[in-house]
């Protein structure tokens, strides 16, 4: 693995696009937050190894089959606790401000966990605060500008072009989830994190037998998956999924705890095996889908 640092000179490009390496499909899919580059500007107090458990790290790479298949994979190269692609522009706390924000804002409820459009808080359940200073509106929204907007951009490009070449398009939204997210989200469950975690947001952005397909070839593999429980999928599914106009978008979370150390952050012994299933559930996506427009 390439060693991960702590200050990178800014700007730099915001994402890595992978095109299609095979007859391409309307598969678009997307790591948002699994960026290790973190900006020289960033200006955090948290230690670092605490700040760096917010990362999906590898998720990209678990899922690095997908333009083999057909595919289209977006990644964030920016770290989600700098500004988090998966939230919309006004899911800011304002607390965080060194002055008012020129527009209104509407803080959801990632906001009051500390993890809106700009972190508040990173670690175990939210204990360290990332900032010892107010943060000033301009360099929030130069966040936004050189990060935040290019990679929606980016998304809204692709997604665009495939819709429009073959009448519909699949979107995959990718993450990974610590091993204590129902503690994270103050949610009180009991029953274990399932191995994978889908969402779309109740059945309202992604087609029940999309869903059901991806669902099916996970749980073939031996995983155990569950469905919205407890992640139902944030901004980027929500603008993205309109199953009625063709466009289908599901997020997918992956327990942490198949493929590495929480705590280092590196890859287990599980990695490979892992990336394996994952090549074949894409195979399976990617027929499913040309199966649709052809």
């Amino acid at each position: 693995m390439t060693a991960v640092l702590q200050s990178v000179p800014t700007p730099f490009p915001p994402f890595t696009l992978r095109l299609p390496e095979a007859d391409p499909v309307p598969l678009v899919c997307d790591s948002p937050h699994s960026g290790v580059l973190y900006p020289d500007d960033f200006g955090h107090v948290v230690p670092f190894d605490q700040l760096r458990g917010a990362e999906d790290t590898d998720v990209h790479v678990l899922w690095q089959a997908l333009p083999s298949v057909g595919a289209t994979l977006l990644a964030a190269d920016f770290p989600r606790a700098y500004i988090d692609p998966n939230r919309d522009i006004d899911d800011i706390d304002p607390g965080m401000l060194a002055e008012p924000w020129p527009t209104p804002l509407h803080p959801s409820e990632k906001t009051r966990l500390g993890i809106g459009l700009i972190w508040r808080d990173a670690g175990k359940s939210g204990k360290w605060p990332i900032y010892a200073r107010k943060l000033p509106v301009a360099e929030v929204q130069r966040r936004i500008a050189t990060y935040h907007a290019p990679y929606h951009a980016a998304m809204r490009e692709q997604i665009q072009a495939a819709h429009a070449r073959f009448g519909a398009v699949w979107h995959l939204n990718l993450h990974s989830m610590p091993a204590d997210s129902y503690e994270g989200l103050q949610i009180q469950s009991d029953h274990p994190l399932a191995d994978f975690v889908l969402g779309d947001r109740d059945g309202s952005t992604a087609s029940p037998e999309f869903t059901a397909l991806v669902a099916e070839a996970l749980r073939r593999r031996g995983f155990s998956v569950a469905l919205n429980d407890p992640f139902k999928g944030v901004a980027l599914i929500a603008r993205l999924g309109r199953p009625a106009e063709r466009r289908h978008s599901l997020q997918v979370e992956i327990h942490r705890g198949l493929y590495m150390n929480e705590t280092t952050r590196e890859r287990s012994a599980g990695f490979a095996a892992l990336q394996n299933a994952l090549t074949a559930v894409s195979r399976e996506i990617a027929d499913y889908v040309k199966d649709q427009v052809t």
